[in-house]
């Protein structure tokens, strides 16, 4: 696990040296602590063209001799890569055999050769997660790609004669004259989703990679194609890494079961391969019980296992971790944490780049800072939600399915709009809340409405919150194109099914997946995800709903066949969110932050909201009369990355201390 950065030119002028790079790399020594490399180079068959590549290394495969940037035998072919290529073994003696010679044992060595056999075809070869620049001198051609669910992050921005690319966002901002202009209607889509979707960033002329795309750069023009998409279309079968799933539809669910125990299986084996220690992540919940359990089961000691708890009794997991840990014979590692606000977000806006308002945040980079004082692998169970329906609102989905079935005067009197006069408790998550969060979407359709239940302000809210002149700078843009998108990418399927590929397209990778690798690599530590691994994703994809999911109760398949390695109190416990309690903070020891993060003349100067809206907001909040908990967290996440990212007069080097 490392990070990369750099660029490539076709105009000597726009070239990046090597005090510029080093800049670039300086600001992500966290992802790659063990070593940094470059490669800085003109092209051999054109002066004005050249590339610079950057490398900032954690050693976890090949510690002696896997130093990058690294080359094919006349190098002709250089790459800067980070992530991990876990089939690199077959691959190397797959290659060998075909006459390649390596310098090295390392992984990274396989992607250059593969090139030079297959071309951009070789990333269908690859079972890993990566983010790469790849420089083929011959052409002048720069590749970046990206792995298949985007585990790892690849950043870009063109201009006249150049791109450059990083993997986190502040690295860009090294180049002399960068730009940091906020993008509006940027802004719109994180306080929708509580992250700002790729390709988009915050800033104007910057992008991300989408997962399953690579982007060629050659001779100033830029193209980007996609080459992997989750197969839940019922006509995408040539492209399956299992051939055998064209014909699934013949499965008895013993058939299934068997495939799965088998996929997984192989999947947590193959993310065992390490030359230094590794771990696991153990909430106690199924996806990461399953994960350790497999991983013990690989193993000829106990396993590490790691967890972390609260003194808030509703986020603390502690003891359903302890009992997993007891029945699979793991050597577990426990930590209660304290969080506080006030001493993460300078830290967490500075990781992160970008507004991002998943308050798990918080937890996850705790969690990762404990694990790494012990390991430098972990395997989490991150992908089991979304892949095999786990979330309590696939039952929403559900039920809201069925009442689009009745009469339309029964779907009228669901929707009526006097049923949110209904009190209920403060907490988010009571039985009447929900219910009124239910409720206020069934007038809409089924996408919109999920967008409804799941986004952080809705168009309404969001009209509220926005002044004239903002909202004028979005000209009218549509926020749900993201999700809605998605959607249409998997037409012929049950809707239950279509709203998990949705979220395997959307909130999978710009949320949770953004989330882990940050946290972890603020922590020098690599997360590696099993159930993300593309054969155990294209086997869930193809999976019938009913195997995965029926009336209140969703992972059905997994509990099954993974019954074995799951206490019975696990197998039907409800899901617990890994949060910290921001609704308490903002209503006691934060509050002062809260007034003076959204309140200030600083923030109201930017123009961006209604005064009024945000001090109603902050006084229902206060006085109990309603949960904004996490309105309030994402706002104050996007004024603090302002005054992080924007407001100094150069792009920051480090975390910066933001409040007063």
């Amino acid at each position: 696990m490392c990070g990369i950065a750099g660029a490539a030119w076709t105009r000597r002028a726009m070239a990046i040296d090597s005090t510029i790079l080093r800049r670039m790399t300086d600001l992500i020594v966290h992802r790659g602590p063990d070593a940094e490399g470059q490669h800085i180079a003109t092209a051999r068959g054109n002066p004005e063209a050249g590339v610079a590549l950057g490398f900032r290394r954690l050693s976890i495969i090949d510690l002696s001799t896997g130093n990058q940037p690294l080359s094919n035998e006349d190098g002709s072919v250089w790459v800067a890569f980070n992530g991990e290529i876990y089939n690199y073994v077959e691959l190397r003696e797959e290659l060998l055999a075909k006459g390649h010679k390596f310098a090295t044992h390392s992984d990274t060595e396989c992607i250059v050769h593969a090139y030079e056999e297959y071309g951009i075809e070789c990333l269908s070869r690859f079972r890993g997660m990566f983010a790469f620049a790849l420089w083929d001198d011959r052409n002048e051609r720069l590749i970046l790609a990206r792995d298949r669910v985007g585990k790892k992050p690849l950043f870009y921005r063109q201009e006249s004669d150049r791109l450059s690319f990083g993997s986190e966002l502040k690295t860009l901002l090294q180049i002399p004259n960068a730009p940091r202009e906020v993008d509006p209607q940027a802004i719109d889509l994180f306080l929708t989703y509580q992250y700002v979707p790729h390709p988009r960033t915050i800033l104007k002329g910057y992008h991300k990679l989408p997962p399953g795309h690579y982007a060629v750069y050659e001779r100033g023009k830029l193209t980007v194609s996609q080459y992997w998409t989750p197969p839940y279309r019922s006509d995408i079968s040539h492209t399956l890494a299992d051939p055998t799933l064209a014909h699934s539809q013949y499965w008895s669910q013993a058939d299934w079961q068997s495939k799965l125990r088998e996929t997984m299986t192989e999947a947590v084996r193959l993310r065992m391969r390490s030359d230094v220690p590794l771990g696991a992540f153990l909430s106690g919940g199924i996806d990461s019980t399953i994960v350790s359990g497999v991983m013990q089961s690989l193993s000829s000691r106990p396993i590490l296992t790691f967890s972390i708890g609260f003194s808030v009794a509703q986020f603390d997991e502690r003891e359903y971790a302890r009992e997993a840990a007891k029945l699979l014979g793991t050597d577990h590692q426990e930590y209660i944490v304290e969080p506080s606000a006030l001493d993460t977000l300078p830290e967490l806006i500075w990781h992160y780049d970008e507004p991002f308002g998943d308050s798990s945040a918080i937890p996850t980079m705790y969690l990762s800072r404990v694990t790494r004082e012990k390991v430098t692998v972990a395997l989490s169970g991150d992908g089991g939600d979304e892949l095999f329906a786990g979330y309590d609102r696939y039952q929403a989905v559900r039920l809201a399915g069925k009442i689009d079935r009745m009469p339309s005067f029964v779907r009228s009197i669901c929707g009526w709009p006097l049923w949110q006069k209904i009190p209920a408790r403060v907490e988010q998550k009571s039985f009447r809340r929900r219910l009124k969060r239910f409720l206020s979407g069934l007038s809409q359709s089924p996408e919109r409405r999920y967008l409804r239940w799941i986004g952080i302000f809705d168009t309404d809210a969001r009209e509220r919150l926005y002044t004239p002149s903002f909202r004028d700078q979005l000209n009218n843009y549509d926020s749900a194109e993201f999700l809605l998108n998605a959607y249409q990418l998997c037409p012929d399927r049950d809707f239950i099914t279509r709203t998990t590929a949705a979220d395997v397209l959307t909130y999978l990778p710009c949320d949770i997946l953004t989330k882990v690798d940050i946290a972890s690599m603020a922590a020098s530590l690599e997360a590696r995800s099993p159930f993300l691994d593309h054969h155990v994703v294209e086997l869930a994809a193809r999976m019938p709903i009913e195997l995965k999911f029926e009336p209140g109760l969703g992972k059905k398949i997994l509990i099954e066949t993974f019954r074995d390695l799951l206490p019975p109190s696990i197998q039907t416990r409800k899901k617990m969110g890994f949060g910290v309690p921001i609704d308490h903070w903002f209503r006691g020891e934060l509050r002062s932050l809260v007034e003076e993060s959204l309140l200030s003349p600083r923030s109201l100067a930017r123009g961006y909201f209604n005064p009024q809206v945000i001090r109603e907001m902050i006084d229902q909040h206060v006085s109990g009369q309603f949960d904004h908990a996490y309105r309030l967290w994402n706002l104050i996440c996007l004024e603090h990355w302002h005054r992080t990212f924007i407001d100094p007069a150069s792009p920051p080097t480090g975390p910066v201390q933001t409040l007063g």
